[in-house]
């Protein structure tokens, strides 16, 4: 009889050196293949150097302006923004857009604007409308809003972002937010003056 302690303990089976060959060869591969493509990516970046847009905003206006004795706000704001696409090869998809409208750090209104595709070396002129529905103020925004509106002009924050993407030929990036900040815009209650060009700052 064997003693169970004396037996010839398994012999493990070999490893097969041909399988993590093959394993080793095709995850070098995919590597190698998403090392290519993102300096591919980087060349034409740095090839084409997308310039800044430029945003300013050309014109502003505010319509059926009422404080009530609350502290609520209804009113119409009304801008015309300047997107100016200078670059010479790359154009824009801008595929939403979202606005507000601030005064002494409060939020009077917000939008959204219609997305829109922006060509090579392109103006396009976005019509920012803004509605300001029993917006509850601050006492001491109140109380400021109504002297401004005595002087006859408000200075306002108009702040716009967007999700954007570039499009070189027939090869589009991906999604990119997009943040413009056109600050001290000076609206004139009645009109009666001509608009300054307020230039924006842009983000990405």
């Amino acid at each position: 009889m064997t003693n169970p302690s004396q037996q010839t303990p398994g012999v493990a089976k070999p490893t097969r050196p041909g399988h993590h060959r093959i394993l080793r060869m095709v995850a070098t591969f995919f590597l190698g293949l998403i090392v290519l493509v993102g300096l591919a990516v980087l060349i034409i970046w740095l090839v084409l150097r997308p310039k800044r847009l430029v945003f300013s905003v050309e014109d502003a206006s505010v319509h059926n302006f009422h404080l009530s004795n609350d502290n609520h706000l209804n009113a119409t704001f009304d801008f015309v923004v300047r997107s100016y696409n200078p670059n010479t090869k790359v154009s824009i998809y801008f595929d939403s857009i979202e606005s507000d409208l601030n005064y002494d750090d409060q939020t009077l209104a917000f939008s959204t604007v219609s997305p829109f595709f922006q060509p090579r070396r392109n103006v396009t002129r976005l019509q920012v409308k803004l509605t300001a529905s029993s917006t509850a103020l601050f006492s001491s925004v109140s109380k400021d809003l109504r002297l401004e509106k005595k002087s006859g002009e408000v200075e306002l924050n108009l702040d716009l972002k967007a999700r954007i993407r570039y499009r070189v030929g027939v090869w589009k990036s991906s999604h990119r937010t997009l943040k413009i900040f056109c600050s001290s815009v000076l609206v004139d209650f009645s009109k009666s003056k001509t608009f300054d060009r307020t230039y924006c700052d842009v983000e990405i």
